[in-house]
């Protein structure tokens, strides 16, 4: 390059605030944050156990078991960040719930129903340097099996029931504690209505 370009492009850079590739490579722009906070969705359970694709989709699963000990399953979430919004998550899950003999009741009479849910909901979420703040909405199928059967109960009772929820996940370092809210609109399903609250700490 002749000297006058060189000054010309030198200038520029300076003026207009332009990279030049005369300046060193591995000088990292400061708005990059590439700690592992800022790189994990902000609905994630865990700090690890998170599969990065090639494409850039992100897959989580795990089981899922409630503290009453009436319900087992699984929950399996694929998501994405944006490309030109990288601090928004967007995903969607699903899951699969079993439940054993759990108290309702179906009109007036009281009912012991074994119960399994197959569920699909989309999450959105935005990540707030160590916070992140996510909500979902979506479906549910549903069937109940009653444990004692009568006479005017001799068929399982089903429906679909409309899921929503939100919750916050907070990271500091490999410290990692999260608070869900979920709500099922189907009184059959009512015992699926949790506040869940964990701190997770990988070693």
């Amino acid at each position: 390059m002749k000297p006058g370009r060189l000054l010309a492009v030198t200038l520029a850079t300076s003026l207009f605030g332009v990279s030049s590739p005369l300046l060193a490579e591995d000088e990292a722009p400061s708005y990059f944050d590439i700690s592992p906070y800022a790189q994990t969705p902000s609905y994630a359970g865990k700090a690890t156990d998170l599969m990065h694709l090639d494409n850039g989709m992100i897959l989580e699963g795990g089981g899922l078991e409630t503290p009453d000990g009436y319900t087992s399953g699984f929950r399996l979430t694929a998501g994405f960040s944006p490309l030109n919004l990288p601090q928004l998550d967007l995903g969607a899950e699903f899951t699969y719930r079993e439940s054993d003999e759990v108290p309702t009741r179906h009109g007036d009479q009281p009912l012991i129903l074994n119960t399994t849910s197959l569920g699909g909901s989309l999450v959105a979420g935005v990540r707030l340097g160590q916070l992140g703040l996510y909500a979902k909405s979506g479906f549910t199928e549903w069937e109940g099996d009653p444990v004692t059967r009568s006479e005017g109960m001799l068929i399982a009772t089903t429906g679909t029931a409309r899921v929503q929820g939100f919750g916050a996940r907070l990271q500091h370092n490999r410290l990692v504690s999260r608070l869900e809210f979920e709500e099922f609109d189907a009184p059959s399903m009512a015992h699926l209505n949790l506040i869940t609250a964990s701190l997770h700490y990988p070693f």
